[in-house]
């Protein structure tokens, strides 16, 4: 069959974001008899799209996420050119992510219920066992690690689907550059301690990211924050990890050790496989009955969120 030559048709609604390396717009997929899709549109800024190490971090997202086909991963639809532009194409997501989230729950003096915050991280470790253990066409193992795991990039949609996003950084076998040992790449205050030294990655560095997120979601509070990020550095490799406890008794046990196998910095004990860890907060949340469902989440985000809801 000869090959289809039809330019992807997009109408751009409005601006959602704007970062240093582009913007995120919310479209509209145009096709042949009224068809109508509901995309996000991810632009790299023309003043950054002259360096060629932003250009191939950001077509080497499209490359690999195109191919991450899970539920709890953003999907990817489409890399093209807009005016010159690299634009990727992906899922829109109508919801929060996690920082927004964690947000709500300070301004109304709330904690997050336990069984919500298992349920968030286990679906995160979902979608990472899927990026960690995915192979390419011929069999091989691809070694995906997302090195942003925090929770800006963690999404929430108002469906209750939790989704992991932002792979801009990210490495792979054959489709991203590594670059470690030479750049600091990633959020400091969610960095694992190889991160932080300039040390290689691999998928157990993103569940101690991951870890960081619990430890949050838990306390409310940022587990290795300060200002001077040479400082946040030594805090990710040396300070000591607080006893939970102390800052909120009633945390359950269960959900304790989990976190403190996931901020192990000694690698040989922390969690091998973020499968591992998904199936712990699984047992958690469903070995004495009922838990949470995807269903929870969204009664619980349009509570929590119902001016959202209404626009």
């Amino acid at each position: 069959m000869d090959q289809i030559k039809d330019s992807l048709q997009i109408d751009f609604v409005r601006k959602i974001a704007e970062g240093g390396m582009g913007s995120i717009y919310e479209g509209q997929q145009l096709g042949t008899d009224g068809f109508l899709k509901q995309m996000a549109v991810k632009m790299l800024n023309l003043d950054v799209s002259s360096d060629q190490e932003f250009v191939e971090m950001f077509i080497g997202e499209a490359k690999l996420v195109a191919n991450l086909v899970h539920q709890n991963i953003v999907q990817i639809y489409h890399l093209g050119r807009y005016e010159g532009n690299l634009y990727i194409a992906m899922e829109y997501l109508n919801g929060i992510n996690l920082q927004e989230f964690f947000d709500r729950h300070k301004r109304l003096g709330r904690k997050i219920p336990y069984d919500l915050v298992a349920f968030i991280i286990s679906r995160v470790c979902r979608a990472l066992e899927y990026a960690h253990e995915k192979r390419d066409e011929v069999g091989r193992l691809l070694r995906v690690v997302h090195r942003d795991v925090s929770p800006k990039n963690i999404m929430c949609n108002f469906e209750g689907v939790v989704k992991l996003t932002d792979f801009g950084i990210a490495k792979a076998q054959t489709y991203m550059g590594n670059r470690e040992g030479d750049i600091l790449l990633g959020k400091t205050q969610y960095m694992s301690p190889e991160q932080a030294a300039f040390q290689e990655t691999d998928g157990r560095s993103d569940l101690f990211s991951l870890g960081i997120v619990m430890f949050e979601c838990l306390t409310g509070s940022a587990l290795f924050a300060d200002d001077d990020t040479i400082v946040v550095l030594d805090k990710v490799m040396n300070q000591e990890i607080p006893d939970i406890h102390t800052v909120d008794p009633d945390v359950p046990q269960k959900l304790i050790d989990i976190l403190g196998k996931s901020l192990k910095r000694e690698l040989g004990e922390r969690y091998q496989a973020a499968r591992d860890m998904g199936d712990d907060l699984e047992h958690f949340l469903y070995d004495d009955g009922y838990g949470p469902t995807n269903q929870t989440l969204e009664k619980y985000l349009k509570e929590l969120f119902p001016e959202l809801i209404s626009e």
